[in-house]
């Protein structure tokens, strides 16, 4: 089990992609501790992961909250003995589909500074703890915005390449301790909870859109949570003990080339 003997905390646990996460966590045998403001939604997951005969704990944590964050902390460490991986899943609301040159500025700033303040609070925090122990992984995630030209993703895009930056230099100065950090990219989950919503409210909009989105990927397709949960796994492992300072991009190569003009090779003569 790659993950056998490590305590991980997850803020957002209760979102698609942080329940996903903290799952695959568990089945790699970490001890996992979720976080989030919505108790209903992270108690739920881990019942299920208790259920499944593996280790976890749900806590009410606000992943904006400074004092409560490290408040959470100190008592993983007095139960556990040490904080091993920390993940942020953390969402924030964010205004897309509008040209910059007319967007409200709140609506530009916001997500940046949301998104900057939640991933900020949690890894530092970490970090705290790591520098003790001299190890530790501090994962984060970002999307495809991070790393192309996106038109139309307002301030969301800024954030992502906003936390991408913040990830590396974050690296570079905890390295010395034993510390990694590393940022993961994801492109659009069809699986998710905001993309079934979306297709479930607007099933001939969203036919097109996913269409699109995948024929922009190298391959063709879209990435699903359990490819991201996996990946995180396999950074958070000492499988990745080399890796850090970057983001790793399961994008299925939106973000190394734009392949809407690329047919098909079944298409091909």
């Amino acid at each position: 089990m790659l993950l056998k003997n490590k305590n991980a905390v997850i803020y957002g646990a209760g979102g698609s992609l942080g329940g996903a996460v903290a799952r695959a966590f568990a089945a790699a045998g970490a001890r996992v501790f979720l976080t989030g403001r919505n108790t209903v939604s992270i108690q739920k997951i881990a019942d299920e992961i208790i259920a499944a005969d593996e280790s976890a704990e749900a806590v009410e944590v606000d992943g904006m909250d400074e004092e409560a964050i490290k408040r959470h902390l100190d008592n993983v460490v007095s139960k556990a003995g040490t904080v091993d991986i920390s993940f942020n899943a953390v969402g924030v609301d964010v205004v897309q589909g509008i040209g910059l040159a007319t967007m409200k500025m709140a609506d530009f700033v916001t997500p940046v500074t949301s998104t900057l303040q939640t991933r900020f609070l949690t890894a530092t925090a970490a970090a705290q703890v790591m520098m003790k122990q001299r190890s530790g992984v501090i994962l984060s995630l970002t999307a495809t915005p991070g790393g192309i030209g996106y038109p139309f993703t307002g301030g969301f895009a800024v954030a992502c390449s906003a936390v991408e930056s913040f990830s590396r230099n974050l690296a570079a100065e905890l390295g010395v301790y034993g510390i990694r950090v590393v940022n993961i990219r994801s492109g659009g989950s069809p699986d998710s909870k905001v993309f079934k919503d979306a297709i479930d409210g607007r099933p001939d909009v969203m036919a097109t859109v996913l269409n699109q989105m995948e024929n922009d990927t190298m391959l063709k397709k879209l990435p699903l949570i359990a490819e991201i949960a996996n990946t995180a796994v396999f950074l958070a492992s000492d499988m990745a003990g080399g890796i850090t300072g970057v983001t790793v991009d399961v994008t299925c190569g939106t973000t190394a080339g734009l392949n809407y003009r690329v047919d098909r090779i079944s298409d091909q003569p």
